[in-house]
């Protein structure tokens, strides 16, 4: 007794020493023993692995197992292992030792799993048995001393200490049993110590007890009959002890595996021999068979290398007096490659976002392949996943990670198979297919269809109008993928753009807040800016130029000859002017753009449409035929001026015309009018006073030359120059644009003059507007334009021609302007030269 507690303490000290090395390697192993009550504790997880209860609740630790039964199971709140269904170690390993449970605690967030074995020791559950109850033997009397019987062997299914240490035989004179040493290959032999003699005693019973070494010990008996007979005294003999053989595991029912042969010296009956199994390990009988006359051992069932890799059966050589031997026949079974391997999924996620980091670990499988060696091997590969890849963590277990940067906008899931293979020959497989959402986050800015846009409106559009829509896409996903349209700020021509246009926040379309004029606005750019829903979220900018398109909505203006209210604007031609003299021109601008801005002249009325043409195009009024005394000196035109716009507008001037040779025949026939009574006093009033004037003018002026002269007789020639000044008229924003505008040439009217004046000639440029009458009814009197006069004066011949000249041109600035009652007459030069 105190032997085997002495062994207990060893056992015990030796446990603890291989507990501790395992907890430095970081697995944690147990040991327990069988039948343990359900609930019972097994260890605290918890403390032996360094963990905190925390992190097993929040870790939502759980046993795997595989596909094995779980015996064990985890109780989170107090962190220790329980048990959760009996326990039968016999059935669990047989007679394997050591017998151990292996499975693996996970934990999530993040993953982790720890290996745990715990090793369930054997308790004296099981009393040893014999497959028979009752063994028969014939012994012939003639049998020689010593002379061995084999008895069938006990089976007990605890090991160890527990299991078959012995055998007794129940007192007899006549039989001893061999000795017996627990792990010997030798058979339980009766032998015989005396001789038999079948006339004292013809049977003879024994009880034989197999005993264990357990605490309290157990034990099992079978009754042997001993049939008393004659005249057989030799037993067959092997002829080998041991017969080896192998044979694969998925050999075919009536495979030979080996032949068993004995020899009895014998001769007859007595040494005919028999074959037959006498001992076979539980559930082996179905498999074996033996050929009772020849001996030969034929499979009879299926292998199965993952169940038993080992067999040893005993076959019995037995002569028909009783005699037998026991040939042992060992078979080692071959492993094939029947087996492909099992995939486990212990952990797996099945969304993750995009922004992951590589190499997060996204499954963790078990992959198990009960074959052995080169058969029992996996390795794991992916299926065209360059996002993927998959890792060994340690033996059979394996993670799958992300290897590279993700993105949802290419692809949002993913189907990834999993393929695992062993390295039989031929190899076999197994796949699993794993599916991963691929969640969104905002990665990306909207994006509008186009880098720039360019709208275009109509002017006198009206306020609300929708002018253009811009559009921009978002490749992210829901929230984020919402785009919102926003004006940004911005300024035209010292105004908010948001005072010409708005646009919507949820369409992007762009209206006109107010309405536009082309002539005073022709575009203007802004921008626009497109943001998602995320957080925080992403813009992008866009450039809107606005075009305004020009309508015909105003009509030609008149820019020459002026239109006054009370005034008679006339143009003089000479009655010797050649055909195609240019009268005038009529200059009209259109504050429109392009074909609404141009513009067409047409004679619409006149006095005498025989006489006077109109430039479609540039508006000059030329003379068409001769003109001759007959024709009238007031000629009265009208010209419309018409734009090109759909419709047309027009606008229409009145010009005057006075056909005549000299001032005085213009002045008669535009002062040709009934007057009243005191019209004509105040006019006659007027002349007198004139000419009082100009008479003591001319007096004055030709005594102060005649001084002069006689002065300065002696003196030597003087130059005298008299320039008479030059007053230009333009009409109101008339330009000229070198051909570009309406009126595309300038005109100019020159008088050159000699130092004889009265021989000089006379030069008229092409101009329409030479000689200009002008009476005005209000009597403003107003000198409206007088062409550039140069005049170049040699000396005089003689002091009077001198005097006199200067007398003339001194009277030029008073003749030029007489203030009337009524009207009011601009002379040019033309004029009065005729007058002189």
């Amino acid at each position: 007794m105190l032997d085997r507690t002495m062994k207990r303490q060893v056992g015990l000290f030796l446990f603890i020493c291989f507990l501790s090395l395992s907890l430095v390697l970081g697995q944690v192993s147990y040991s327990i023993p069988e039948e343990m009550a359900k609930g019972s504790l097994v260890g605290n997880i918890a403390h032996d692995l360094g963990l905190d209860v925390k992190r097993l609740k929040s870790g939502k630790a759980r046993i795997y197992t595989g596909e094995g039964t779980e015996y064990i199971e985890l109780n989170k709140d107090r962190g220790v292992l329980l048990i959760k269904e009996r326990i039968d170690r016999e059935a669990l390993c047989g007679q394997t030792t050591p017998c151990a449970l292996d499975f693996q605690i996970i934990l999530e967030n993040p993953m982790h799993f720890y290996s745990i074995t715990v090793e369930i020791t054997d308790i004296n559950d099981n009393s040893p048995t014999f497959k028979n109850a009752e063994m028969k033997f014939e012994i012939s009397e003639v049998s020689q001393i010593g002379s061995k019987f084999v008895l069938e062997k006990a089976i007990d299914n605890d090991v160890g200490v527990n299991g078959l240490q012995g055998y007794l035989l129940s007192s007899s004179d006549t039989f001893i049993l061999t000795p017996y040493r627990k792990g010997s290959s030798r058979n339980v032999e009766m032998v015989l110590k005396k001789h038999l003699d079948r006339e004292k005693q013809e049977r003879l019973s024994l009880v034989l007890t197999a005993l264990d070494g357990g605490d309290p010990q157990l034990s099992g008996t079978m009754q042997i009959v001993i049939t008393v007979l004659d005249a057989n005294d030799n037993a067959p003999v092997c002829s080998r002890t041991e017969y080896k053989t192998n044979v694969k595991e998925d050999s075919l029912k009536g495979t030979v595996l080996t032949t068993v042969s004995a020899s009895d010296a014998d001769k007859g009956p007595h040494g005919h021999i028999q074959y037959s199994i006498s001992n076979v390990p539980e559930g082996a009988l179905e498999l074996f068979n033996v050929n009772m006359e020849n001996g030969v051992v034929t499979l009879t069932g299926q292998l199965d290398y993952e169940k038993f890799k080992h067999y040893e059966i005993d076959v019995q050589a037995t002569d028909e007096g009783g005699n037998s031997d026991v040939c042992k026949v060992i078979i080692e079974v071959i492993d094939t490659n029947d087996n492909p391997p099992a995939i486990n999924i212990m952990s797996t996620s099945s969304s993750i976002s995009e922004d992951v980091k590589p190499g997060t670990v996204l499954t963790m499988m078990n992959v198990q392949d009960p074959d052995s060696n080169e058969n029992g091997k996996v390795h794991c590969v992916l299926n065209e996943n360059i996002h993927f890849t998959i890792t060994s963590a340690s033996n059979n277990f394996f993670n799958l990670l992300t290897d590279g940067e993700l993105d949802r906008e290419r692809a949002s899931q993913y189907n990834i198979t999993v393929t695992c293979s062993d390295e039989g020959v031929p190899s076999l497989s197994s796949s699993v297919t794993l599916t991963l959402q691929i969640s969104d986050v905002n990665d990306n800015a909207p994006v509008f269809e186009r880098i720039s846009y360019k709208a275009y409106i109509i002017e006198n559009n009206t306020p609300g109008l929708s002018i253009f829509t811009v559009k921009a896409r978002d490749a992210d996903w829901n929230q984020n993928a919402r785009v919102s349209y926003i004006l940004e700020d911005s300024f035209v021509n010292g105004v908010s753009v948001s005072s010409y246009v708005s646009v919507s926040a949820d369409s992007g379309v762009i209206h006109a807040v107010r309405s536009f004029d082309y002539e005073q606005i022709k575009d203007f750019q802004f921008r626009v800016k497109a943001q998602d829903g995320g957080s925080p979220p992403l813009s992008s900018n866009v450039t809107v130029k606005m075009m305004i398109q020009d309508q015909n909505d105003n009509p030609p203006q008149v820019l020459y000859p002026v239109q006054t209210g009370g005034s008679l604007v006339a143009e003089m031609v000479p009655r010797s002017v050649d055909v195609g003299y240019l009268v005038t021109k009529v200059v009209a601008v259109d504050v429109d753009s392009g074909q609404n801005a141009w513009l067409s002249y047409k004679l619409q009325k006149a006095t005498d449409r025989a006489l006077f043409e109109v430039g479609l195009q540039n508006g000059e009024i030329r003379t068409i035929r001769q003109v001759t005394d007959k024709d009238a000196v007031k000629q009265r035109l009208t010209v419309i001026v018409e734009d090109n716009g759909q419709p047309s507008r027009s606008a229409t001037v009145i010009v005057n015309v006075a056909v005549a040779d000299s001032f005085p025949e213009v002045l008669s026939e535009f002062t040709d009018f009934t007057h009243d009574k005191e019209y004509n006093d105040n006019l006659t009033f007027y002349l007198m006073l004139a000419l009082a004037v100009v008479s003591f003018l001319f007096i004055t002026c030709l005594v102060v030359i005649i001084s002069v002269k006689i002065y300065r007789w002696r003196q030597s020639r003087i130059l005298y120059h008299s320039n008479l000044p030059v007053i230009p008229y333009y009409p109101p924003r008339y330009s000229d644009t070198l051909g570009t505008g309406t009126l595309q040439h300038v005109y100019n009217y020159e008088v050159c003059r000699t130092t004889d004046s009265r021989k000089s000639d006379c030069k008229f440029g092409r101009a329409g507007s030479q000689n200009v009458l002008i009476m005005d009814p209000s009597s403003t009197g107003t000198m409206q334009r007088i062409q550039s006069e140069k005049s170049i004066l040699d000396e005089p011949d003689s002091p009077l021609e001198v005097s006199f000249k200067g007398i003339i041109m001194s009277l030029l600035p008073c003749l030029g302007f007489f203030k009337w009652p009524h009207h009011s007459f601009l002379l040019n030069s033309h004029s009065l030269t005729h007058i002189l």
